[in-house]
């Protein structure tokens, strides 16, 4: 018998939430060479802390920083700003 769960009626298992715990790095983004020129590491952080500062920076100097989430996936303002409107967002 094989130790691998099997996937059919897998229904009960809760459906997994966004990764707000998930480590991530701010970035100062300079304008000059292309989209990742000169992406300067700020803090490092969870998902949750750096959306909670990006949107606790003015509103006019938001779009200078991005969030690089475990590597894998760059977010900009516009999917920072979703973020943190979503239900789920923990608050601070």
């Amino acid at each position: 018998m094989s130790d691998i769960p099997s996937t059919i009626a897998a229904g009960s298992t809760p459906p997994r939430s966004f990764g707000w715990d998930d480590t991530a790095e701010l970035h100062k983004c300079e304008d000059g060479g292309g989209l990742f020129h000169n992406f300067k590491t700020i803090r490092r952080g969870t998902v949750a802390e750096l959306v909670a500062f990006v949107m606790g920076l003015p509103e006019a100097k938001q779009d200078d920083y991005a969030i690089e989430k475990d590597g894998d996936h760059t977010m900009r303002i516009g999917e920072i700003r979703h973020l943190s409107r979503r239900a789920d967002f923990p608050a601070s």
